[in-house]
C-alpha cells in the first residue's frame, strides 16, 4: 500500500505543471495534498475510483488540504475543533479500521516571525489532538510541517539559525510532537542521509544546486513503524517549490 504527500503550492497551477502524470504513474492508494488554495469548484481533477475530501480555508486562495483515497474511510474530520485555527483549512483526518491518517499543513511563522505566537498555540492544540487520536489507534501523519528539524535537514544550518522554519521554537515544537511516541519515518530508514530535501526556494539555480530544506514529513506511531516497508522523496518531480514524499506499507492497512 502506497501513501503520497505533496505541498502543491496552488493546486490549479500544479495541475498545469504535470500533476496528473505524476498521480497516474504513482498510482498511490492515498494522496494527501497541502496548500491547495482552491475550492472544489475551482479545479477539474476528480479521478475515478477515488473518494475525495477537501478542507478549504475560508480565505480564498489560501492554504487548504485535500485527500484522494481509494478506500472509503469510516469517518472524516475537518480541523481540530478550534475555530481560530480551523478557518485556515490546515487539517484533515480520515479514520480507518486500524489507524488514523492525518493530512496537515502547519502554519508558517512568516519571514518576520510575526505569526510565531499563533504557530506555537497551534502546535499545542495539534499535539493535544494527536495525543487523543493515538490513544484510540495508531496514527500516520503527513504533510508540510514548515520546519527543518535538525541541522541534517537543511543545507546551510548556521546561516539559517533563527530564520523562519529553523527557529529554536519551531524545532522544539517538532521534537515535542515526536515525544508523543511518533517516529520520523525518513530518519528511521535513513538516519545519516544528508542533502535529502523536499523544499527549495524559487531563486534561480537553488533547486538545481540542491540548496534545500526537508520540511515535508511522514510520522507514524512508534508501535506501527514495522509496518512501513520504505519511504521515498521524489526530488526529481517538479510542479511546486516542494516535491512529493511517499511511504510504502508492507500490507494493505485499509482493508
Amino acid at each position: 500500500m502506497k501513501i503520497v504527500s505533496w505541498n502543491v503550492a496552488g493546486f490549479r497551477a500544479c495541475l498545469r505543471k504535470g500533476f496528473r502524470i505524476f498521480f497516474e504513474q504513482t498510482d498511490a492508494d492515498i494522496v494527501c495534498l497541502q496548500e491547495v488554495k482552491a475550492t472544489k469548484e475551482q479545479y477539474d481533477f476528480h479521478p475515478q475510483n477515488y473518494y475525495e475530501y477537501l478542507n478549504a480555508a475560508e480565505r480564498k486562495g489560501y492554504s487548504g488540504v485535500l485527500i484522494y483515497t481509494k478506500q472509503e474511510p469510516l469517518t472524516v474530520t475537518y480541523g481540530i475543533g478550534k475555530k481560530a485555527f480551523d478557518c485556515e483549512g490546515r487539517l484533515l483526518t480520515l479514520e480507518y479500521k486500524e489507524f488514523y491518517l492525518v493530512n496537515v499543513y502547519v502554519p508558517n511563522v512568516q519571514r518576520t516571525l510575526a505569526r510565531m505566537e499563533f504557530r506555537i498555540e497551534w502546535e499545542k492544540e495539534f499535539r493535544r489532538y494527536i495525543r487523543k487520536l493515538d490513544k484510540e489507534k495508531p496514527v500516520i501523519i503527513c504533510g508540510d510541517f514548515n520546519v527543518a528539524h535538525t541541522e541534517m535537514d537543511i543545507k546551510n544550518a548556521k546561516q539559517n539559525r533563527g530564520n523562519a522554519g529553523f527557529t529554536d521554537e519551531e524545532r522544539l515544537a517538532f521534537t515535542n510532537l515526536l515525544n508523543l511516541g511518533l517516529v520520523d519515518i525518513y530518519r528511521n530508514f535513513y538516519p545519516d542521509k544528508l542533502e535529502a530535501y523536499t523544499w527549495w526556494s524559487y531563486m534561480k539555480g537553488v533547486r538545481e544546486r540542491n540548496i534545500g530544506w526537508r520540511i515535508d514529513y511522514f510520522l507514524i506511531s512508534k508501535r506501527w513503524i514495522k509496518k512501513v516497508e520504505d519511504v521515498h522523496i521524489y526530488s526529481s518531480v517538479y510542479g511546486s517549490d516542494h516535491c512529493p514524499v511517499g511511504i510504502q506499507m508492507k500490507e494493505n492497512i485499509v482493508q
